[in-house]
């Protein structure tokens, strides 16, 4: 059933939440070309890293469902249509991302594949994050409360992770490899997180929502 689900389910996706954060973090990277200026490389490292928390604000709010509960009975279960608003938005995350790098000097960029390491890992928490939302909780718009915890964390991880993660350090630094070792693990773990959060809790199908004839 999930292509007959293509159409319901991209007319429900955030588009505005998604669009917001896209256009902002293109300005954002667009700043150096607009500008003129010659960041040097820690300050296109730093300005890739903030362009990529702006991209996962924005999939905070992927799996907000205003019809999460008239949803919940349906056969095809819940974790398929949360793996269906992540491929959708996938390749549209890509792209957007491809273009960020092109928009930074390639003077002062740092190694690709290791920032686009760190931008997934980022895009990947703030969807386990989503998803254990919708798991613990009722709210069928958790992605406000989503974007502010992921953003508070964002905050307080450099100051708070291990010095010896070296998940923050900047791409001429030998802990470099090492360091997004660490990004990939945390990665894979969240989208595990994401993963076991997916299915609906045992028992939440058989409320009613008042006024309502079928089980939600």
């Amino acid at each position: 059933m999930a292509p007959e689900l293509v159409g319901p389910v991209w007319r429900t996706l955030p588009w505005r939440a998604l669009a917001a954060a896209g256009t902002l973090g293109l300005l954002v990277a667009a700043t150096p070309l607009v500008t003129g200026g010659e960041p040097a490389p820690w300050q296109t490292l730093l300005l890739l890293r903030g362009v990529a928390l702006i991209g996962a604000l924005g999939l905070a709010f992927l799996l907000d469902d205003p019809a999460r509960h008239l949803t919940a009975p349906l056969p095809t279960p819940r974790p398929v249509r949360q793996a269906l608003r992540v491929v959708l938005v996938a390749p549209l995350a890509a792209l957007w991302w491809t273009a960020v790098l092109l928009l930074t000097p390639s003077a002062s960029r740092p190694p690709v594949g290791g920032v686009t390491l760190e931008a997934a890992a980022v895009g990947v928490l703030a969807l386990a994050a989503a998803a254990l939302a919708v798991r613990l909780t009722d709210e069928a718009r958790p992605g406000p409360f989503v974007a502010s915890s992921l953003l508070l964390t964002a905050v307080l991880a450099p100051l708070l992770a291990p010095e010896g993660w070296a998940l923050f350090v900047q791409g001429d630094d030998p802990r470099w490899s090492a360091g997004h070792d660490r990004w990939a693990v945390l990665a894979v773990a969240a989208a595990v997180v994401g993963a076991l959060c997916g299915p609906e809790p045992l028992g939440r199908g058989g409320r009613r929502i008042p006024g309502a004839g079928a089980p939600v």
